[in-house]
């Protein structure tokens, strides 16, 4: 087994193809992309539907083929592993996924959700943990006897986080875990993400289509359009000031407070639009 020393997750030249029926070729959905996550960080990965974001995610899963390239978490190689071998050595890494409504078995307990993960312990101390789990989410104890549909959106998600964090992982992908809920709840949701953070040093990649999500979130953000990356800094410098004309566009789509701001940057889109079609950049 290759281990080797550097941040808590580095992808390395990742490559991902898909062979459908009718095509000759595979077709490419990430194409080179390289990325690194410290301890206790947030990258950020944007783009909009259908840029890659959660392909990558799912490649460092083990739930997508790495055509090439290499998947390093904790020094060591996971990318070759065969997917049970991927999922002993990698359970330092979780997801919370986009839908609570759909990523919570409706047949189970929250209690049942919540251990099952936990292979090894006690009876008594696998309850301790579910209330445990319950208290880190800001839930109450006898959230555990009842089922995911008797709760609200957010509190769903809630219990996807806690899922997440049963088996107390070094790294959790969040793939859109906000974009199904209304402001107010994604707000709070967010929240409580980085206090979760600040308790544990959790690192996270946190994937989203709306760049100003992912300034409040990361420490620093990378750009993906059509399977690449297109440009990395920190979550502010690529907030304020984006270099790529992808990402300008994503800036101005930001939705912001102030309408005046709001209408500028939809008539600076709209002329940055007109200019990448004159001169034929996608």
């Amino acid at each position: 087994m290759e281990t080797d020393h550097g941040p808590l997750l580095r992808v390395e030249h990742l490559v991902v193809e898909y062979r459908s029926r009718g095509l000759r070729a595979p077709k490419r959905v990430i194409d080179d992309v390289s990325i690194e996550i410290g301890a206790g960080e947030t990258l950020g990965l944007v783009g909009e539907s259908g840029s890659g974001k959660t392909t990558i995610g799912r490649a460092i899963l083990g739930l997508a083929p790495v055509t090439s390239g290499r998947i390093v978490f904790d020094g060591t190689d996971i990318s070759g592993l065969r997917r049970r071998e991927r999922r002993d050595r990698a359970q330092g890494v979780q997801a919370i996924f986009q839908d609570p409504y759909s990523s919570l078995n409706p047949s189970m307990s929250i209690a049942d959700i919540l251990v099952e993960p936990i292979r090894e312990g006690a009876t008594a101390a696998k309850r301790a943990r579910v209330r445990e789990l319950l208290d880190a989410v800001g839930l109450p104890s006898d959230a555990g006897s009842r089922q995911a549909r008797e709760f609200s959106g957010g509190q769903r998600q809630r219990i996807a986080i806690a899922r997440a964090l049963a088996l107390r992982p070094r790294l959790i992908i969040c793939d859109e875990p906000t974009s199904a809920l209304d402001m107010s709840t994604q707000t709070r949701v967010l929240g409580l993400l980085r206090e979760i953070q600040e308790r544990t040093a959790v690192s996270y990649l946190f994937i989203s289509h709306d760049l100003g999500v992912v300034r409040a979130m990361s420490d620093r953000t990378a750009v993906l359009l059509g399977g690449r990356l297109v440009e990395e800094g920190t979550a502010d410098q690529i907030a304020r000031d984006p270099q790529h004309p992808y990402s300008r566009r994503l800036q101005m789509a930001t939705p912001v407070a102030d309408p005046e701001l709001q209408a500028r940057r939809r008539r600076e889109r709209l002329e940055l639009l007109r200019e990448q079609a004159a001169a034929g950049v996608a």
